[in-house]
């Protein structure tokens, strides 16, 4: 059986009511290692399920507001309760990136948009620059019908300057990769402040696609966040 369009537009138009979009999807391969689906059989596709800008980010705190009690990790909880019941009504697994063991959320959103990283390590989208983020995957036991990903400017191939690697008091970002202990201890650290509170300075040197960048209290929430997640949580979820 194959998942028709008109399918995959009814589970678009179900997340948009909470700011979500769908990020693409791929067909895995017959001798491919998949995922099991909601059957415990192998999944054969899968369809990205994240954010660009902000914009579930009212849809989140209406939710958290509703909360009697403070509550760990509330934007998984939050996704994961959304995305969640769309996958109940189709027969769908849901998944997180922040599921043990770890899926590979990142290069699946590569296969699926046809995304390259960002010198930051986070994909660099044509449209969205560095602010968007991936808040889950449906697995799904059938095929999907969905066009192949056309070929995306990479912007960082064109940014002669990578103030994205420049900002940074500590240079947590460099040819050898990700000094996360040094980041981590400066954004703890009294000098962090400006991390804390506006994000990271590098994510906000980059000079595209600025109309989506994150506002500073939604900046302020993950730069909280990452002081406690992994490395491959962080570039995927936020």
């Amino acid at each position: 059986m194959i998942l028709e369009r008109s399918m995959v537009e009814t589970i678009a138009a179900a997340l948009s009511a909470h700011g979500l979009v769908l990020r693409g999807g791929f067909n895995f391969a017959g001798a491919e290692k998949a995922p099991s689906d909601l059957s415990g059989a192998t999944a054969k596709s899968v369809l990205l399920v994240g954010q660009a800008g902000a914009a579930p980010w009212p849809h989140f705190m209406h939710w958290l507001e509703k909360r009697s009690q403070p509550i760990d990790d509330p934007l998984d909880r939050w996704s994961r309760e959304v995305i969640g019941a769309v996958a109940g009504k189709l027969g769908a697994r849901a998944v997180s990136p922040s599921d043990r063991p770890y899926l590979p959320f990142q290069q699946w959103a590569m296969r699926a948009e046809g995304l390259k990283p960002s010198p930051l390590g986070i994909l660099m989208h044509p449209q969205y620059g560095l602010w968007h983020a991936y808040r889950g995957a449906l697995l799904f036991e059938d095929e999907i019908a969905l066009q192949e990903p056309r070929d995306m400017i990479h912007l960082c191939d064109t940014c002669l300057e990578k103030p994205c690697l420049k900002s940074c008091p500590v240079e947590a970002y460099s040819a050898d990769g990700f000094a996360h202990e040094a980041c981590l201890a400066h954004v703890r650290g009294q000098n962090g402040e400006p991390c804390r509170t506006g994000g990271c300075l590098d994510r906000n040197a980059c000079p595209y696609c600025t109309d989506y960048r994150y506002p500073a209290e939604v900046q302020a929430f993950h730069m909280a966040a990452s002081r406690v997640c992994s490395v491959a949580e962080c570039r995927t979820k936020s």
